[in-house]
């Protein structure tokens, strides 16, 4: 049990150091929407979702937008559900039951990435895997809400650059082999700049265009170039049925 853990802790030392840099900017950033330290950093400590804060922090701002919140939320979130999924099929005997309730809080894109290549996945081993990662996005919520108006202005705004810097890195590897994920980037930036540019689209709360965005892209690529199912059927044995 101990091996697996420290094996996992090892493996979320990465993740770690990518969500120190990356909360220390939603730390900074949920600072200047007016929230205090301690908030930003409970945020950090009971969501752990980088774009869903992000996103989130902007719709509190505008208070009544409780349905753009819920509606972001769920958009935004919804991978979680399947990732789950497939982390499911490769859990090892031992991992079920309350331990999966627990420990599903910690199911990241990053964290996700790493589990699902473990021919089998261990209790301690992804608790050891989610140690880190954890620690290293709650604190570093609490060092850029704290030392935000510390920092120099040239600074905070190269540290803005993060997040997206972060995603930037998840999707590029994936264009580089599948064309169709080009197109959903170029789509999505269309999209976006609609939303953000024109007069009867701009009003829109920043929440529910990222879900509109995110839904209308992927529903088209989906339509116009649909994943082919890998699986053949396998050719009858000889002395089979006919």
């Amino acid at each position: 049990m101990l091996t697996n853990y420290k094996r996992g802790l090892l493996a979320g030392i990465p993740i770690a150091l990518g969500y120190l840099s990356v909360s220390f900017t939603f730390g900074i950033i949920a600072i200047s929407y007016g929230l205090t330290w301690w908030e930003a950093t409970l945020i950090s400590m009971t969501t752990v979702t980088s774009a869903g804060q992000f996103s989130g922090i902007q719709t509190m701002m505008v208070p009544g937008l409780w349905w753009d919140i819920l509606i972001s939320q769920v958009t935004i979130n919804l991978r979680y559900s399947f990732m789950s999924i497939a982390l499911s099929q490769k859990l090892s005997e031992r991992f079920k039951g309350l331990w999966r309730w627990l420990l599903a809080f910690s199911v990241t894109d990053e964290i996700f990435a790493v589990a699902i290549s473990e021919k089998e996945i261990s209790r301690s081993f992804w608790l050891g895997l989610s140690t880190l990662p954890y620690v290293g996005w709650s604190l570093g919520t609490l060092l850029g809400a704290l030392l935000g108006n510390v920092l120099p202005a040239r600074i905070m705004s190269a540290l803005g650059l993060a997040l997206y810097g972060m995603f930037v890195a998840i999707v590029v590897p994936v264009m580089k082999t599948e064309k169709p994920v080009i197109w959903v980037v170029v789509l999505a930036i269309i999209i976006s700049c609609c939303f953000t540019y024109l007069p009867w689209l701009k009003t829109i709360s920043p929440g529910l265009s990222i879900s509109i965005c995110a839904v209308f892209c992927a529903g088209v690529m989906a339509f116009l170039k649909p994943v082919e199912d890998e699986e053949k059927d396998e050719p009858l044995q000889e002395g089979g049925l006919s």
